[in-house]
């Protein structure tokens, strides 16, 4: 099979057109990863009887099934269930969001553990309202902590959304596909796809162990 550049150059506006469609999916699905993470972190850890065993198991049987398996299972049997039909593309970022806020979920609990007993005593020994002790001491610490490993988990979504062509998610690598598909010449096509991925998630990769670094002198 020959190379053919001209087929390379043509390739591209569609191709970008799917990338455009990737960034969407990883930065609306990380929002709902790193808020949802933070909601199953609080309630772990209010070890409120009941709910925080069933939320330790909803993030053990997530962490321990295939992605895809839970997007096919979000877009085929829940939405069906509940009457609504939501895109592929809102399924996509719904399916990414809460399989990566299990992972976020125990980033986050690290990070509130590596606050110092210190602060927890100094903020009863003042009486603050619980609300004031999480917002005003706790999160403000914890949280910056694990930012480098929340850029990690962005960086792992943002190579699995090929995964949702599953539902007709037309992300960058599927553009590549049915580019290929269409005209028999895939190499074109594929190679420009691993190019895009590669020159978004290598400076993504060099920011986080930046980010790691000066974390690290905190």
């Amino acid at each position: 099979m020959n190379w053919n550049w001209d087929y390379f150059w043509e390739s591209v506006p569609l191709l970008l057109e799917g990338l455009l469609v990737t960034l969407e999916l990883t930065v609306l699905g990380s929002a709902v990863a790193y808020v949802l993470g933070l909601v199953f972190a609080l309630v772990r850890r209010a070890r409120i009887p009941v709910l925080s065993q069933l939320m330790y198991l909803f993030i053990e049987v997530v962490r321990s099934t295939p992605l895809l398996i839970q997007v096919f299972i979000v877009f085929y049997l829940l939405w069906p269930a509940l009457g609504i039909t939501p895109s592929a593309f809102v399924t996509g970022v719904i399916a990414l969001g809460i399989h990566y806020a299990t992972y976020t979920s125990e980033v986050y609990r690290a990070g509130i553990e590596a606050v110092p007993k210190g602060q927890w005593e100094a903020a009863r020994a003042l009486s603050l309202p619980r609300g004031r002790v999480w917002t005003g001491i706790i999160l403000p610490q914890a949280v910056p902590r694990v930012v480098p490993a929340l850029g990690n988990y962005m960086i792992s979504m943002f190579k699995e959304t090929p995964l949702l062509i599953s539902i007709g998610v037309l992300d960058v690598l599927n553009r590549a596909k049915e580019q290929g598909a269409e005209t028999f010449q895939v190499i074109e096509p594929y190679t420009l796809a691993g190019i895009l991925f590669l020159l978004i998630s290598y400076p993504s990769s060099i920011l986080v162990r930046r980010l790691e670094s000066r974390v690290g002198q905190l």
